[in-house]
């Protein structure tokens, strides 16, 4: 394989490509049975495996989601095939946590992650408008800290099983489902939870779901895509490199909903949301900011932990947390509206990650 194929999707036309194909791909995937316009949704598919897990109980969302075990595993093999798998830890590990809690409250209150937000919109949902608006204000706000001194602190090489953690624990929860199996119209096999209704029984086949993760994480490995990155980098130094992915994902998904007859335009009644418009961009705007503090969106964070970013693995573990905590506690909005405390919860996720932003601005050496 020649150098040139290696750098690719390094380039202008490699992050084009890469966006594409996830485009393409969570078209299919919804097609393949997963919730409309919910092809691919990080928020919401780790929402499902703590459900699957048990660290919430709500019961239309618990489903062991194959592809994001497939974007860490996906992402590990890139890593180590180009020799980019570095195990690193240290920098600021509870304000990551934190970061990650309130990063998929805001989430859970838009109901989607940035990918999703950009699927909703090209599936015709018109309330995901609120929430890309909420996405980019948020990261402008977090952008603001980062031109005034804002950092975590560096991560520092430490043992290579550190970088291991996060991809062996996809590995077993893999290795669960294949142990402990959905039985048709049961909610429980063994330890994993199953919904029977609702957007937690719909998905793909295992295997199918699997290989597109494991296909989207090598290449977002390789392509550094992130949609935070993406909306940052175009605001502080008018860099469109990572904004071209983006674009392109909502492009060929668009066209792919239209060949496939997914296309539903409207406000109302939209598969998996909500119109109220305010809290749409108030539940994104959490998550913008805490994603621009954090140093990457859902995906991104993903990606880093499979090729050995323990920092990464900390925020994931909190968006996970986050999830379970947004379904016990009230929350987590449903097609009904926001959850009876969503509300505060994003006001406090907001002044929080303002506390954080505020105080840590420091160089540190």
């Amino acid at each position: 394989m020649s150098k040139k194929v290696f750098t690719f999707f390094a380039t202008r036309w490699g992050i084009i490509t890469v966006g594409a194909v996830i485009g393409i791909l969570a078209s299919v995937l919804q097609k393949l049975g997963n919730p409309p316009n919910m092809g691919v949704c990080i928020a919401c598919f780790e929402r499902d495996i703590a459900g699957a897990l048990g660290l919430h109980r709500a019961e239309v969302v618990q489903y062991m989601r194959p592809e994001i075990i497939g974007f860490v595993l996906g992402s590990m093999i890139a890593a180590y095939i180009f020799k980019e798998f570095r195990a690193r830890a240290g920098s600021a590990p509870i304000a990551r946590f934190i970061l990650g809690v309130f990063a998929m409250i805001g989430g859970l209150v838009f109901l989607g992650c940035p990918w999703r937000a950009a699927l909703r919109l090209v599936g015709g949902d018109g309330n995901a408008i609120f929430g890309l608006l909420g996405l980019i204000t948020g990261i402008w706000i977090g952008t603001l800290f980062l031109k005034n001194g804002y950092n975590l602190g560096r991560s520092q090489p430490t043992h290579t099983t550190v970088g291991w953690l996060m991809p062996l624990t996809m590995l077993g929860f893999l290795v669960l489902m294949l142990i402990f199996p959905q039985i048709a119209g049961q909610d429980k096999n063994g330890v994993l939870f199953y919904s029977v209704k609702g957007p937690g029984s719909m998905h793909a086949p295992l295997i199918a779901s699997l290989v597109i993760g494991l296909i989207i994480g090598f290449i977002a490995q390789r392509s550094r895509f992130c949609t935070m990155g993406a909306i940052r980098d175009f605001i502080l130094f008018r860099q469109i490199h990572l904004l071209l992915g983006f674009i392109s994902l909502a492009v060929f998904a668009f066209l792919t909903n239209l060949i496939l007859g997914q296309f539903n335009p409207g406000f109302v009644k939209q598969p998996v949301a909500h119109t109220i418009g305010l809290w749409n961009f108030g539940g994104m705007l959490l998550a913008g900011l805490a994603f621009a503090l954090a140093g990457g969106c859902l995906g991104r964070q993903l990606f880093l932990a499979g090729e050995g970013d323990g920092d990464a693995a900390v925020f994931v573990f909190g968006m996970i947390v986050g999830a379970g905590i947004s379904h016990n506690f009230g929350l987590a909005s449903s097609p009904n509206g926001v959850g009876p405390y969503g509300i505060p919860a994003v006001i406090i996720g907001i002044l929080v990650c303002l506390f954080i932003g505020f105080t840590m601005r420091k160089q540190l050496s």
